[in-house]
């Protein structure tokens, strides 16, 4: 592996960050003088982040160890456009209420990776505080003369609709300008010559560059993330269930949210072969210690993911309900404990209330159809009992001291109560 001066460029090629780089020397150099201020920006597109964005956080979180002063974006601007990246059709476009409601869910959970309390702390800014001043013709003078419609063609977002043939609007067509003009922006009010992101942003990323190199005169820099993936190929973040969301508070919708006990499970049930990848990704752990728990072998691999599990969670939701999750799990799955500490949902009444409803609102099924092939597949159970029958009602005998266990297969629990 190279050597680096810098700690954060020798933290990020370490532990598994590195993708690409517009000027790893350049950047070294730069990080190595300390105060090195970089950014990442986050579109408000739903109430929460999931994990997928986490490899982004970590990095800002390494920024900060390493010395630099890590900036969050926050693309109140950009959102009402929507970034094309990726994308095979448009986006919705979203009204400022929704938009400015899924700020307030994404931006709660910063806080639990990045000290934004002193001077020289992390900062969070929106970009609709410059780009919803913007003036069009004002900003096609000063900085449309230094895009070119041959270049924005080339962009992997535009080329594979034309490619297709799927319509892009102009709309979307300017996300990169805008996105471009973040960077200049940033770089003038606070000194910012990173941005860092996944490799899906690398076209943007590097406009940015040039465009900030062409209007200011400044150095500055571009890293990227690889695409993470687990080791059978899935997408990182995404269960059977659907996302695996940041935010715990209900308040943002039970499609949004997950407990910290399923946040913990999440990480438990990793595979085998991703514990050092999720290791050096997602936590703090040494790398010394990270490779000790990687030669474990056999039954012991799951020490590792427990240490995964609870190093994780204690990052986002506190050492308290990571100890909590572990205790549950411990008592759920050794000693067949309905365990108090299990996710608790609600209900004003049990009229009316079918298993399937139940799975649906503790969130263990998306939809009720998916709840009824979790019953065909004998996957549903209500106090531990198989559910044979889709229709299957509630009953005030089910409530055991005051509850009951609504699961689907051997790992996922919640309990429905009586309110």
């Amino acid at each position: 592996m190279k050597a680096y001066k810098s700690e954060l460029m020798k933290r990020l090629t370490e532990r598994g960050f590195l993708y690409q780089c517009t000027d790893e020397d350049g950047l070294d150099s730069a990080a190595a003088k300390g105060g090195l201020v970089g950014y990442i920006g986050f579109d408000c597109t739903a109430p929460s982040l999931h994990v997928g964005s986490l490899v982004q956080i970590m990095m800002l979180r390494h920024l900060q160890q390493a010395g630099g002063r890590p900036i969050v974006l926050m693309g109140g601007g950009t959102t009402k456009i929507g970034d094309p990246t990726d994308k095979d059709k448009s986006r919705p476009i979203l009204t400022h209420e929704f938009i400015q409601k899924n700020k307030n869910g994404i931006s709660q959970v910063f806080s639990k990776f990045l000290d934004f309390n002193d001077n020289d702390g992390a900062i969070m800014v929106d970009n609709a505080d410059w780009l919803d001043k913007l003036g069009y013709i004002e900003f096609l003078r000063d900085m449309g003369v230094h895009f070119t419609v041959n270049r924005m063609v080339a962009l992997e977002s535009v080329k594979r609709r034309l490619e297709r043939e799927q319509p892009m609007t102009f709309l979307e067509f300017n996300y990169s300008l805008l996105q471009s003009y973040d960077f200049v922006e940033l770089n003038r009010r606070y000194g910012c010559a990173l941005q860092l992101g996944g490799s899906d942003q690398w076209g943007n990323i590097v406009g940015g560059i040039d465009l900030t190199r062409r209007v200011e005169g400044n150095e500055v820099y571009g890293f990227t993330t690889p695409l993470i993936t687990t080791a059978s190929g899935g997408k990182m973040g995404k269960t059977a269930e659907g996302a695996m969301w940041l935010n715990s508070d209900p308040g943002w919708g039970a499609d949004f949210v997950k407990s910290p006990y399923d946040y913990w499970q999440f990480w438990r049930n990793t595979e085998d072969a991703d514990v050092g990848k999720f290791l050096r990704l997602f936590t703090d752990v040494s790398l010394p210690e990270i490779e000790e728990l990687e030669a474990l072998e056999g039954a012991d691999v799951n020490l590792a993911k427990i240490r995964l599990a609870n190093e994780a969670t204690t990052l986002l939701h506190g050492v308290d309900a990571a100890k909590g999750a572990e205790e549950t799990a411990r008592k759920t799955f050794e000693e067949g404990s309905t365990a108090a500490g299990l996710p608790t949902y609600d209900l004003a009444s049990l009229d009316g209330v079918s298993a399937v409803d139940a799975a649906v609102l503790a969130g263990l099924a998306s939809s009720k159809g998916e709840a009824r092939r979790h019953v065909k597949g004998g996957a549903l159970k209500v106090n531990d009992v198989k559910v044979s029958d889709p229709f299957q009602a509630l009953e005030r005998s089910d409530l055991q001291d005051g509850v009951i266990k609504i699961s689907v297969g051997k790992k996922r629990h919640a309990l429905i109560r009586i309110s």
